[in-house]
């Protein structure tokens, strides 16, 4: 466990801006899976117009998280020191690389991409999310980036 806190520069009164906004694209995109399973199980067109907007507002809401932990990355020494941090942005870069292509995919026909490419990369998107949200979470519970110090104290308490 980190002895030193390490503070969150974008943060509301303390509390970090990344981890309260990047909920939202993770369960879009994980959602998105369900939708092209639901579409090719149904043939129903409903499941592939939900499939293009769960691409979109996942890969544009989850570069808006990921631009505000890149800044924190960036800004913050203590983060910027840790390898688990570069590995989650390098990881979160790829996957939402690969969460706007599925988009791209989409726009237009959003039928006709779901089989193959657009199940596969949101397969493909949906392992990067499990890996790189385990990297996150190691931040938050070995590193206690963002953890405001009464929490820390709390936690000694607690072993």
């Amino acid at each position: 466990m980190a002895e030193e806190k390490i503070r969150s520069k974008m943060s509301i009164h303390g509390h970090p801006i990344h981890p309260m906004l990047i909920h939202f694209p993770v369960a879009a995109l994980l959602g998105l899976i369900g939708a092209d399973i639901a579409y090719l199980v149904t043939g129903d067109f409903f499941w592939a117009r939900l499939s293009l907007w769960l691409a979109g507002i996942g890969a544009l809401g989850g570069w808006v998280s990921g631009f505000i932990g890149m800044l924190d990355l960036t800004i913050v020494a203590q983060i910027r020191s840790l390898i688990t941090a570069w590995c989650h942005a390098i990881l979160a870069v790829m996957m939402l690389s690969l969460a706007t292509l599925n988009w791209l995919l989409r726009v237009g026909e959003p039928d006709l991409a779901i089989m193959p490419w657009g199940l596969y990369t949101s397969l493909l998107t949906g392992l990067l999310i499990s890996l790189t949200s385990l990297l996150g979470g190691i931040l938050v519970y070995d590193h206690a980036v963002g953890v405001s110090p009464e929490k820390m104290a709390e936690r000694r308490e607690n072993l």
